[in-house]
């Protein structure tokens, strides 16, 4: 479920870029007004004001916001109006050839995505940046963190909710083969099932596991692999199981402690506010004692405050 909140009229894209366009003139931006327009329209609608935009004042909206905003609140404004291939597509192309490589980022957004979502921003990063995902990735990952993200960029896997139990206890049987039952891991095995495997079935084998070994999946899988890899694999199974308490608690590092880990909190607030934001909040709530909102008024302020606080909603 979404979070984003949106006028109870149609609005009109042609009326809101004349709106911005007003906005933006003079001395110093009218971010407020930026802010209410743009974080109150779904991805269509920001489509179309970009057009729009575009039509009217020979000018792209990104390279005006570009110009008018700064710090964290621009790069967040900048990602949100972007469709949603379009946006993974940007933080995978940044995370894999920017200034600073970010592998948790690529690792997350490539781990958490449906095959469908993988097959469109696949495309959508080819066409927007002129080489292949698999390509970037092959540069800047290795091992089996490298053959993992591969595969899993690569494979259609089936999406609906459907399970097998024979190939369920199957796959339970052979992790246990792979890992916990032999000296060493056999790597192979748990990039083969974690990545050839629907989310549902994934699920399901960690139950079963459970049931048949009594370790949970997620513990195997910490104590037989590490590092990225380890993150690779434990992101596709807490996504399998729970992908709003999966984002609660990358939400929830990213603000914890000394300073704010911005570019996470960005990235996830952005990406998930049309997916599934509110059940993110519930499950924040839920584990933390806190809201969400509450979480993001104490670790940031300004324009960047109001605008993350619009998207996910002040409850």
């Amino acid at each position: 479920m979404a979070s984003l909140t949106l006028p109870p009229a149609p609005t009109n894209p042609r009326q809101d870029a004349i709106d911005l366009h007003k906005a933006f003139k003079g001395f110093g931006c009218d971010s407020t007004t930026v802010i209410n327009i743009l974080t109150h329209r779904d991805s269509m609608q920001r489509a179309l004001i970009q057009q729009e935009y575009r039509t009217m004042y020979s000018e792209d909206l990104s390279r005006r916001i570009s110009s008018e905003l700064s710090g964290h609140h621009k790069k967040a404004m900048l990602l949100w109006i972007l469709d949603p291939a379009g946006r993974d597509a940007t933080v995978l192309r940044e995370a894999l050839s920017g200034d600073t490589i970010d592998l948790r980022a690529a690792t997350e957004i490539i781990c958490s995505r449906t095959p469908s979502q993988l097959q469109i921003m696949k495309q959508t990063y080819h066409a927007k940046f002129g080489t292949y995902l698999e390509h970037d990735i092959g540069q800047r990952t290795s091992g089996d963190h490298q053959k993992l993200l591969l595969a899993y960029v690569g494979i259609p896997r089936y999406e609906g909710p459907e399970v097998d139990p024979t190939i369920v206890t199957h796959d339970a049987k052979d992790l246990y083969k792979a890992g916990e039952k032999r000296l060493g891991t056999d790597e192979k095995t748990f990039i083969r099932i974690f990545t050839e495997r629907s989310w549902a079935h994934m699920a399901s084998v960690a139950s079963a596991y459970h049931h048949m070994y009594d370790r949970s999946l997620e513990k195997v899988v910490k104590s037989e692999t590490s590092g990225n890899f380890e993150l690779a694999l434990l992101t596709i199974l807490r996504c399998a199981e729970n992908p709003a308490k999966y984002f609660a608690k990358v939400l929830r590092k990213s603000m914890k402690g000394m300073g704010t880990d911005d570019s996470t909190l960005i990235r996830v607030v952005v990406t998930r506010t049309e997916i599934d934001m509110q059940y993110i909040k519930a499950e924040y709530y839920k584990k933390y004692k806190k809201s969400l909102a509450e979480a993001i008024h104490s670790e940031t302020s300004g324009n960047y405050r109001t605008f993350l606080l619009s998207l996910v909603g002040s409850h």
